[in-house]
């Protein structure tokens, strides 16, 4: 076995220990309401959100981006799990503000091993072959505030979406660890 996975099933051999009643948990969140977020790393929304498990339902994806998979997870955690409020938060530093389209889909035709950032942007160390890409948008971000004010607007848009679900956009802070709102994505999505 690798060293993470010994890791990983060590720590949940622990975590059983004291799992407790959480098992009787319902399926809908206690304080119904869901959370879009990246997956970066650095962020632990159960942390900077106060959540404890059976709070709140967490969204992640690169970017915190939103898309037709996190409308669908949205949808549902509203329509069968009683959701009622929904935060949109992206990060700053985030790794998506580091590329573009091009940029990937270019990398991704030379190879699919892992890039490497250097002073001059994105490059392969190795070039072996890849992949067509170009039919991914993988959704990088080129300015921080707008990309929430817009993922917020592709949820306030879907016709599935009640109006009166009420949508928050927030930039989360990786220096500070504060919520900063976006004002612009707030109005956006506010409940009508």
């Amino acid at each position: 076995m690798s060293k993470v996975l010994d890791e990983v099933l060590a720590a949940n051999a622990a975590y059983q220990k004291d799992f407790g009643e959480k098992g009787k948990l319902p399926i809908p969140p206690g304080r119904h309401f869901a959370i879009v977020t990246c997956m970066d790393a650095r962020l632990d929304p159960a942390k900077f959100a106060g959540l404890a498990e059976g709070d709140a339902h967490v969204i992640r994806n690169a970017g915190g981006r939103v898309n037709d998979e996190t409308i669908r997870s949205l949808i549902i955690s509203h329509k069968l799990l009683g959701t009622q409020e929904w935060f949109v938060i992206h990060h700053s530093d985030c790794g998506m503000l580091t590329f573009t389209n091009p940029v990937i889909h270019s990398l991704l035709d030379e190879s699919l091993d892992t890039a490497s950032l250097g002073p001059d942007g994105w490059y392969n160390e190795t070039k072996n072959g890849g992949a067509d890409s170009r039919h991914i948008d993988f959704q990088p971000i080129s300015d921080l505030a707008e990309s929430v004010v817009e993922d917020v607007r592709k949820i306030r848009e879907n016709p599935l979406v009640p109006k009166y679900i009420p949508i928050y956009g927030y930039i989360y802070d990786v220096k500070t660890g504060a919520l900063v709102e976006v004002p612009a994505a707030t109005e956006v999505g506010k409940a009508r």
